[in-house]
């Protein structure tokens, strides 16, 4: 599994419930490959880290491409960083 991780600042909650939408509608971006997504949101912060998992390095790069060509009106705040790799642990305590 590979992951890519975007952690964005001054986030706009309305992007958030935005994104949100367009999952629960599975209505991606065109050209995405298939993903699972989780949103980490801290409203105190205003911050917010995006992680999307890919079954293959390949899916990962392509949808690196696709958001990477996004309009930075239709992200959650302003990017921060990314970070793209493969997922080395997995699991959980208790």
């Amino acid at each position: 599994m590979y992951a890519r991780v975007v952690r964005f600042t001054d986030v706009d909650t309305s992007q958030i419930d935005r994104i949100k939408t367009e999952v629960e509608n599975n209505d991606p971006p065109e050209g995405m490959p298939p993903t699972t997504m989780r949103i980490v949101l801290d409203e105190s912060q205003g911050t917010a880290a995006v992680m999307q998992f890919y079954e293959s390095e390949a899916d990962m790069q392509k949808a690196d491409e696709v958001m990477n060509a996004m309009d930075s009106s239709e992200t959650p705040g302003t990017r921060a960083s990314v970070d793209k790799g493969e997922v080395v642990i997995e699991g959980q305590f208790g």
